[in-house]
């Protein structure tokens, strides 16, 4: 399927590895523009060179997103560069599975605010558009009791998914959609998983005992779910909420 997305221009916070990654690879792949973000200038810099290896142009910066100043500017910089935007994707975390007051604070935000500023930096050039789309990447420990679940990290979840449902709803009739993608556990190197197994804990045979699939889920697998939620051709998917988890919840999706 042609998801129309060839010239079209996204913005991804957190591009550099993981499930970002994936996103930033499955849209370039697509022939979208894509600039990225993420902390480390030397991780930026390796993802933005093999980005245009697809033909396509990439751009990167080193940005803060929990700093509101940081992260406007890169996206400001990153709009200024691709000559416009019709796709943004949140897709950082802080990951903070900790209940002290100081993570409440980091994750608050690193995961909410970041959100909340990025979209008001790229609104104006969203509603010149004529392909305005918003992709909120979450988790189902947002929504659902996993291992692990508590803490900041479900609570800045659960409240996206709010979050993202009442922006979906504000700017449907400007012609932006808004949509939330869900992954289950999603295993690559460097991820939570991945570190847990090199730690010998047992927290991954918890998780796989989750697991009806009998696997985890890669970040390509949500980059080409993500693809086709902010591509045109998903043009009346509108305050929706994908869960892509291998069937690993239980509840009932509606």
């Amino acid at each position: 399927m042609d998801l129309r997305l060839r010239g079209k221009k996204a913005l991804v916070t957190g591009g550099t590895r993981g499930i970002g990654r994936g996103i930033a690879d499955c849209l370039a792949g697509e022939g979208c523009d894509v600039a990225l973000c993420a902390r480390h200038e030397d991780d930026v810099v390796s993802a933005v060179a093999a980005l245009r290896t697809k033909g396509v142009r990439a751009f990167g910066g080193a940005a803060d997103v929990s700093d509101a100043g940081s992260l406007t500017a890169w996206i400001d910089t990153s709009i200024a560069q691709l000559g416009g935007i019709d796709i943004l994707v949140l897709n950082v975390s802080a990951q903070s599975l900790a209940r002290d007051a100081a993570s409440w604070r980091v994750s608050f935000e690193t995961d909410l605010m970041s959100a909340v500023h990025a979209i008001e930096a790229a609104l104006p050039a969203l509603r010149r558009s004529d392909a305005g789309s918003i992709l909120f990447i979450n988790s189902i420990m947002g929504s659902e009791h996993q291992v692990m679940t508590g803490g900041a990290y479900s609570g800045m979840k659960a409240a996206l998914h709010s979050y993202a449902k009442g922006l979906a709803i504000d700017l449907a009739a400007q012609g932006i959609r808004v949509n939330t993608l869900t992954p289950g556990a999603i295993d690559f190197e460097g991820s939570t998983w991945h570190r847990a197994r090199g730690a010998g804990v047992g927290l991954v045979d918890q998780v796989m005992a989750q697991q009806p699939m009998g696997r985890m889920g890669t970040p390509e697998e949500i980059g080409c779910a993500a693809a086709f939620l902010v591509s045109p051709v998903a043009s009346f998917i509108c305050g929706a909420n994908l869960v892509v988890d291998g069937a690993s919840t239980r509840r009932v999706q509606f």
